[in-house]
């Protein structure tokens, strides 16, 4: 239903003369509130969604209102620690929670003990998100060597 409400969005703003740029710009700040958890172990070698295979020390998550492929910021509002992550998987239709998180994720957000935390979600670009996971692996492969 969203994608054609954003199709339909796009078709009238360019029938209008409006550069549609600015109305896909909207659509990735979009910024959600609400509960996430992270994946159990008995999806590790499992293939994700996006045919990926599963994986709890990678930067992943899954989620029912991002589309895969693309990247979100999660920040942790019980402490301000932030993590961003590629979502590459969907949840059972029957889940309310906004992200199921790997344990690396989940980890680096200081919620693995207590299995789910309130936190926000924000849609970024994939170049924000590729960038910035690479330098969450380099930032705490480093800080775990020393």
């Amino acid at each position: 239903m969203r994608k054609k409400i954003l199709a339909a969005t796009l078709l009238i703003t360019v029938a209008s003369g409006v550069k549609a740029q600015n109305i896909v710009t909207k659509a990735i700040e979009k910024v959600s509130d609400g509960i996430a958890s992270f994946y159990n172990n008995k999806f590790v070698g499992r293939k994700t969604a996006t045919g990926e295979v599963f994986d709890q020390n990678k930067y992943t998550a899954a989620s029912n209102t991002h589309q895969l492929g693309s990247y979100v910021k999660v920040t942790n509002a019980k402490n301000g620690e932030v993590v961003y992550v590629k979502i590459n998987d969907r949840m059972a239709p029957s889940n309310k929670r906004l992200l199921d998180l790997t344990s690396k994720a989940a980890g680096d957000l200081r919620f693995r003990n207590s299995g789910t935390t309130k936190v926000q979600v924000e849609a970024v670009s994939e170049s924000e998100g590729r960038r910035a996971i690479a330098d969450q692996l380099d930032t705490r492969t480093s800080s775990n060597q020393l």
